[in-house]
């Protein structure tokens, strides 16, 4: 059983300052009090968050991008994905980045959960979505953006993982996530893309500091 109370692991934030602003990201030096009361310092990114669709077509076929990484200097296979635009609502997100990478458009909807990717140094958390009913249309990438689109089937995406050719942390999640709502272990609420019932998910998580920010 977990303990009645966390006091004695959390981490209070008294000042920050930014190490570098980017135009998706910030880098932050957060110096905090620790659970007893000695310094330290946290340095990690600051980021509004993403979405993730996981698109089902018939006979178990998933819609799945193909795209160069940079980062790691890698074609990966992963999941339609898109970070969050200031305000922007998850859905409306996870709508957008379905119709501009891959052209599809969805009748139905489902929200799985939240997934932090990178707990050690990101505040960046994805909401896992599903997608169903799905009618192609005419692909709009942003300028600058190169990805192919493929269909594969889930015993497939199974194999790859399981042979390490895919490793995106997101779409390794996403699997999980499909295996057990086929298996029927996690159900989902299936909505109409234009239901007022869709869940809002809560976020974007950052620490906050006591003191004011330096510069």
């Amino acid at each position: 059983m977990p303990p009645a109370s966390d006091d004695g692991l959390i981490e209070r934030g008294v000042a920050r300052s930014t190490l570098f602003q980017g135009r998706m990201l910030q880098a932050v030096k957060d110096e905090v009090v620790l659970p007893d009361g000695s310094p330290a310092v946290r340095e990690f990114v600051i980021h509004s968050g993403a979405v993730m669709i996981i698109p089902l077509l018939p006979d178990q076929q998933l819609v799945m991008e193909r795209q160069y990484r940079y980062p790691v200097g890698r074609v990966m296979l992963e999941f339609p994905a898109g970070k969050l635009d200031p305000g922007e609502a998850s859905l409306v997100c996870a709508e957008r980045e379905l119709k501009e990478e891959t052209g599809y458009t969805a009748a139905e909807w489902a929200f799985a959960g939240v997934l932090h990717p990178v707990i050690s140094y990101s505040t960046e958390h994805i909401d896992v979505w599903f997608a169903r009913g799905l009618t192609s249309g005419a692909r709009h990438l942003d300028e600058g953006e190169f990805l192919d689109v493929c269909a594969v089937h889930v015993d497939q995406l199974a194999a790859w993982a399981v042979q390490g050719a895919v490793t995106d942390a997101k779409t390794l999640i996403g699997l999980l996530w499909l295996q057990n709502h086929l298996s029927g272990a996690w159900p989902l609420n299936w909505l109409p893309a234009d239901s007022t019932q869709h869940v809002v998910p809560a976020g974007p998580w950052s620490p906050s500091v006591s003191g004011k920010p330096s510069t």
